[in-house]
């Protein structure tokens, strides 16, 4: 049986397992749970970087923060007018400008910011093209005739 040696002298650390006897690898029950874990992971991004035995550690780590959270903490789906709006956004321009570069007249995409329209469905594949998106990103939502 050979013993391997750091340079040192000393055995090699074995960060993994330091790591899971501070926060075993298992599911996530509980916000105080979620919390701990939350600063492990921010610890371990905040480090230069990670050797082999670390980053597989964040991997599963991340891997159960966001089970737990996608089952806690659910993020509703943005709606098609808050896309839009976002889309329009971080492109720079006005609705004038997106109106001209889609057909859309700009009262049509006043309403659909203010939610009070939908995306019509023809029109999607143009505007995805516009903003350089894939059209599944809409959600070709319903206009419900009770809005709350």
């Amino acid at each position: 049986m050979t013993i391997t040696r750091s340079v040192s002298g000393h055995p090699p650390r074995d960060t993994y397992f330091e790591l899971v006897c501070r926060f075993p690898l298992r599911p996530i029950r509980s916000e105080r749970e979620l919390d701990r874990a939350g600063r492990i992971v921010e610890e371990l991004l905040a480090r230069p970087r990670l050797d082999a035995d670390e980053q597989d550690y964040l991997d599963v780590l991340g891997d159960l923060v966001e089970r737990y959270e996608e089952a806690h903490h659910p993020i509703p789906p943005a709606s098609d007018a808050e896309l839009l709006a976002l889309l329009v956004e971080q492109k720079g321009v006005s609705q004038a400008e997106f109106a001209r570069a889609t057909g859309f007249p700009v009262s049509t995409i006043c309403e659909i910011l203010a939610g009070k329209r939908t995306v019509p469905r023809f029109k999607i594949g143009k505007i995805a093209a516009y903003f350089s998106v894939s059209p599944a990103v809409f959600s070709f939502e319903k206009k419900s005739s009770s809005r709350r």
